[in-house]
């Protein structure tokens, strides 16, 4: 899938659009669980973003190939839009699509996103404390947590929510106590 400033600059429009048929139809929330499924789903199946990314593949195929993975599992509304997507050709940038859309349904929830990285996965006590603690920083209404696990912190956690970053690792305090050595 296509990312990056090209990526966004093509997808803004898509998401905004789709949006505001959400809002129309109050599917904003229905439709952005379905974002979310479709990103993982293309997170976790390389061979089908490979599928939808080949230009060569004729789009009736990709219609058919998304309706048979998607089409029990998502509103119908979003199964037309991916069918927009493939008939402009814009299908590769569904993972933008996907990410731009969760972006302004969290602005319009009034929450705010953030990513946690940490050596394990979290407990719910631990997610409902770094909850609490996000929504004391930002004022935000409710938070959505986005987990990654990566053993190379050693300990302790990474908080990113927006531009801010709480770096409670491990290693993170080892690197800061090198340089105050140094």
């Amino acid at each position: 899938m296509r990312s990056g400033a090209m990526g966004a600059q093509i997808a803004d429009p898509y998401a905004k659009a789709l949006m505001s048929i959400a809002d129309d139809r109050d599917l904003a929330d229905r439709i952005g669980r379905d974002m979310a499924d479709l990103q993982q789903l293309l997170q976790e199946s390389e061979d089908l973003e490979a599928f939808l990314d080949n230009p060569i593949i004729a789009p009736d195929d990709k219609k058919a190939v998304l309706r048979r993975v998607a089409e029990s599992e998502i509103d119908p509304t979003t199964l037309n839009f991916l069918m927009l997507l493939v008939d402009r050709g814009r299908i590769l940038f569904l993972d933008e699509v996907c990410r731009r859309y969760r972006s302004l349904l969290r602005e319009r929830n009034q929450t705010v996103l953030a990513e946690v990285t940490s050596t394990v996965e979290l407990t719910g006590s631990q997610r409902d404390a770094i909850e609490s603690k996000v929504k004391d920083l930002t004022g935000a209404r409710e938070v959505e947590i986005e987990t990654q696990i990566d053993p190379d912190i050693i300990g302790g956690v990474i908080i990113k929510v927006g531009s801010q970053v709480l770096d409670a690792s491990l290693r993170g305090q080892l690197r800061r106590l090198a340089v105050n050595l140094s």
